[in-house]
């Protein structure tokens, strides 16, 4: 689900990805055409996307190899649970675990996007205070009215590290009343597949200037399968669309291994 072959990454070997569930129910219009579903069809799963079941790589961050050490790497960025929601009701049972072992990995930073954070306060462990110094949450809009709900939520929550995901941008978006220094980055991308939503280039452009004039990092990642530039309809290949986003040169306090200037403190130099 989560490809860096295309991406600008010079050091891929810093990021691994969680997933201790799988199977997700669609809750607004970003949903309509999501690649968990695309995926599962594709490789014809007998279970339907759906339905959310725990995976048998649950305990993934605690796993060693034989020589004890940990098979994901002190100080990797694991992307957390990209084949669900982490928030999602149905895997509620499971999540104190996860939880858990966030904490005691400390060594590594769980990035998890959500578009549940209206969940979030119920969800949260006993010991989060203002949050976990090492878990990244990012919450996902698609329009306005997902923004104008969900944003303000977010902002009110005591998380230590935020950013803010549109994907698939479904139509223009003003965000500048959101955007502060609590905000480590937005990051914008276009809806891929064959039933794509296009993804209209002067809305990026605004976003971009958005978070220019707020001076929060911006990241256009993906352009989708349609994006409309000048007035004109561009196909684009699922191969091309991290590195033609990338060749539009709009992402603003970008740096190395497309982390953003506003979390480098996080990281140790020597993994990047």
């Amino acid at each position: 689900m989560i490809s860096l072959d295309n991406m600008n990454i010079e050091n891929k070997s810093i990021y691994a990805d969680w997933n201790p569930w799988h199977g997700c129910t669609k809750i607004s219009a970003g949903c309509k055409y999501c690649y968990v579903y695309r995926q599962d069809e594709m490789y014809g799963s007998s279970t339907a996307s759906s339905v959310c079941k725990k995976n048998l790589d649950f305990e993934k961050p605690l796993k060693r190899k034989r020589d004890k050490s940990y098979k994901i790497p002190s100080g990797s960025i694991v992307f957390t649970c990209f084949t669900s929601d982490f928030l999602l009701s149905d895997a509620d049972e499971w999540r104190s675990d996860c939880w858990k072992m966030m904490k005691q990995r400390s060594d590594c930073y769980f990035y998890f996007f959500t578009k549940r954070i209206d969940r979030l306060a119920d969800c949260l462990p006993d010991d989060w205070g203002d949050g976990y110094d090492n878990v990244l949450i990012g919450c996902t809009v698609e329009n306005q009215e997902m923004a104008d709900y969900r944003l303000p939520i977010f902002k009110s929550l005591p998380i230590k590290h935020k950013s803010i995901i549109i994907a698939p941008i479904l139509e223009k978006i003003d965000i500048s009343k959101y955007l502060d220094s609590t905000i480590e980055e937005v990051s914008v991308g276009g809806e891929s597949g064959l039933d794509a939503r296009p993804c209209d280039y002067d809305w990026v452009l605004s976003l971009r200037k958005q978070c220019v004039e707020k001076n929060v990092p911006f990241k256009f990642h993906q352009t989708g399968a349609r994006l409309i530039k000048n007035g004109r309809e561009y196909r684009i290949p699922r191969r091309f669309q991290h590195s033609q986003a990338n060749k539009a040169g709009l992402n603003f306090r970008i740096g190395k291994n497309m982390i953003p200037e506003t979390a480098y403190y996080k990281y140790d130099e020597d993994k990047l």
